[in-house]
């Protein structure tokens, strides 16, 4: 009997791809099993699984990158067999990888264009590089991609940016994207989803594989399932099934709580003695001013969007980039690392954002990767597996990992399983500090809920935890408090309790992107004097995005990066009744103007608090400057208050 379910219409467009009983595999490993998919020009299709289930594979056969064993591949109803990478772009299939293909010594430019420079003919860099512009603007990546840097330069989420747009140039007919968001956030996975629906109108057909199951209900019109490299689920109407329903089918059974929260829930909580205290730190080339504090049995996270300095925040503590100002200490005593073997010693455990290049030595085993950070912890020679050997089986255990992989090459592994090494490799270790840089990346659902049990347990054992990654919910469901950054700087410290996904993105919007919001607070000013702010409300709580201030500003009891009780604030009259004129309090006079975003989305208030003893501009024309922007005419002064 089979396991598909079928849920294909009848009558619609010809198929962009039809694959027909697919099997694939690898040496021991049998990793697809007559799997099936079918994918109409103008949509965008989810394909999912669980880490294993053989979607990667099959993205790499139908892409060129792999040969199929046995079955059949149809293109707008022409048999089709790709016998190279080439052949599929020249077909007009292409591939947007999780694992970066980049050259790293070329630029961004040329790495876009990379298929271009082998063609016949003079190249046109002018027309390359204006062809180039117009993509980065295109995708709102013009101040983040700098088309002259060198890709070695990048970070993942940047490398994972210049994929996409590589894919982009090539005007494939179809494109798939395998986990393309994986280290974005929600600004960036907005800018992206933007892209593909434009591409899908265009008549374009989309492949979208992705762990996600929000992205995959918001953007995608119908999925596909393969579990253990066969379809269980085909071409099932995204509109139409519940994530309880995908998740069961994805993994065969229900998973409740994937962050764990049962055990000790979420928010504040007793935590030990600092056991990390990060002041003022500076490090090339994007961290400027960075300070926090993570407890012992505290989860941290570290928020922002990419190129906010994250990544290089976290890997100077590590030792792999030098510290230029800034105080670091240790339990209490002052620590610097200058390299990873003193972070280690010290204490520090690490996972980086790229588990392949950064994380594993991809020619040893499973068990040489598992025991790499005791290299230099023993003065005898050996790394002591048999005295490790009870420990080692049961983490393997507690981690869902079968010991028969210790012996075999780590790259057989899946990327789930992969990652599972790496968080077992320092367990084994026991540090005083986690830091876990983008642990979740390209890791199925169920894989994603026995890593975050495991790193909630850690921390009730008294472990301090340091969580980077750019999916704000997994920051907001698994961390105890959360400091964002922005620009190089922490711009806020909040309990997770006290925040959602769009506030954290408006705490984390660089200037780049609140620039619009920035240069209103600034002229308003300018041209009125007192104190301006962005603030959202929720409930009874303020939350401050942005503030400026004239010199001699009323003092309204919140500024950037605050989060007070109204009741707390000096203003909390205008805050809750929010007027459309100039309110009076005896902090000050002050006038609140909703904002919207391009899209219509509520993006707070824009507000102007005036000392009383100041002339009042009349409000309308203060609304008007407002939502006219900075370059409003300047308005008059009408009224003295309301």
């Amino acid at each position: 009997m089979s396991l598909e379910t079928n849920f294909a219409v009848p009558g619609e467009p010809a198929l962009a791809i039809d694959a027909r009983g697919i099997w694939k595999a690898f040496e021991r490993t049998q990793a697809l099993s007559g799997a099936s998919f079918a994918l109409r020009a103008g949509e965008i299709h989810a394909l999912v699984g669980a880490n294993g289930a053989g979607k990667s594979t099959f993205s790499r056969i139908v892409s060129g990158h792999l040969s199929a064993d046995r079955g059949e591949i149809f293109m707008f109803g022409r048999p089709t067999r790709f016998g190279s990478a080439r052949e599929a772009i020249q077909g007009g299939v292409t591939m947007v990888m999780q694992e970066t293909s980049l050259a790293p010594d070329l630029s961004v430019l040329e790495n876009i264009y990379l298929p271009e420079l082998g063609a016949a003919g003079r190249l046109s860099w002018r027309n390359l590089t204006s062809r180039a512009e117009a993509l980065l603007d295109q995708f709102g990546q013009r101040a983040h991609l700098p088309l002259r840097r060198p890709v070695r330069e990048l970070s993942a989420g940047q490398l994972q940016m210049v994929e996409i747009l590589k894919a982009l140039a090539l005007d494939a007919k179809v494109i798939i994207f395998d986990e393309p968001t994986a280290s974005f956030s929600p600004n960036e996975v907005d800018r992206l989803f933007d892209i593909m629906r434009l591409l899908a109108q265009g008549g374009k057909a989309l492949v979208f594989v992705s762990h996600r199951l929000e992205e995959i209900f918001e953007i995608t019109d119908r999925i596909t399932v393969f579990r253990e490299g066969r379809t269980v689920a085909s071409a099932a109407p995204a509109a139409e099934m519940r994530p309880a329903e995908l998740v069961r089918l994805m993994v065969g059974r229900e998973i409740a709580d994937i962050y764990a929260r049962g055990v000790d829930g979420r928010g504040e909580k007793s935590t030990g003695k600092p056991v990390i205290e990060v002041e003022h730190l500076a490090c090339a080339p994007r961290v400027k001013d960075v300070s926090f504090t993570v407890n012992s049995g505290e989860i941290l996270g570290l928020a922002g969007l990419i190129g906010a300095g994250r990544s290089e925040c976290v890997e100077a503590l590590f030792g792999l980039r030098r510290i230029e100002r800034g105080t670091v200490r240790l339990s209490g005593s002052p620590f610097t690392a200058r390299a990873p073997i003193e972070a280690v010693r010290a204490g520090i455990g690490f996972i980086p954002e790229d588990r392949r290049r950064q994380g594993l030595v991809q020619d040893f085993t499973v068990r040489e990767n598992l025991l790499l950070a005791h290299l230099g912890q023993r003065r005898s020679l050996g790394l002591g597996y048999d005295e490790r050997s009870a420990s080692v089986a049961r983490l393997l255990e507690e981690l869902g990992l079968p010991q028969r992989i210790l012996d075999e090459g780590i790259l057989t592994l899946s990327g789930g399983m992969q990652q599972k090494v790496v968080l077992a490799r320092w367990i084994l270790m026991s540090p005083k500090l986690l830091i876990l840089d983008e642990p979740t990346r390209g890791v199925d659902i169920a894989t994603r809920s026995t890593i975050y049990a495991m790193i909630r347990r850690l921390a009730r054992q008294g472990m301090a935890v340091l969580l980077v990654s750019s999916d704000f919910e997994e920051v907001i469901g698994l961390s105890d408090r959360i400091v964002v950054m922005s620009d190089g700087s922490d711009v806020t410290s909040i309990p997770s309790a006290l925040v959602d996904v769009e506030k954290l993105a408006m705490f984390a919007a660089p200037r780049s992107s609140a620039e619009a919001t920035r240069s209103i607070l600034e002229m308003l000013v300018q041209r009125f004097g007192g104190i301006a702010y962005w603030i959202s409300m929720d409930g009874d709580r303020l939350y401050c995005f942005d503030s400026v201030a004239a010199q001699n500003a009323p003092e309204i009891g919140f500024a950037r990066g605050s989060f007070p009780e109204i009741v707390d604030v000096s203003i909390p009259r205008a805050l809750r009744q929010r007027p459309d004129h100039f309110l009076l309090e005896p902090a000050g006079a002050t006038l609140l103007v909703p904002l919207r975003g391009h899209r219509g989305h509520d993006l707070g208030y824009v507000g102007l608090t005036l000392a009383n003893d100041n002339a009042l501009p009349d409000a309308a024309a203060v609304r008007a400057s407002i939502l006219d922007g900075p370059t409003a005419p300047a308005t008059s002064v009408a009224a003295r208050r309301h």
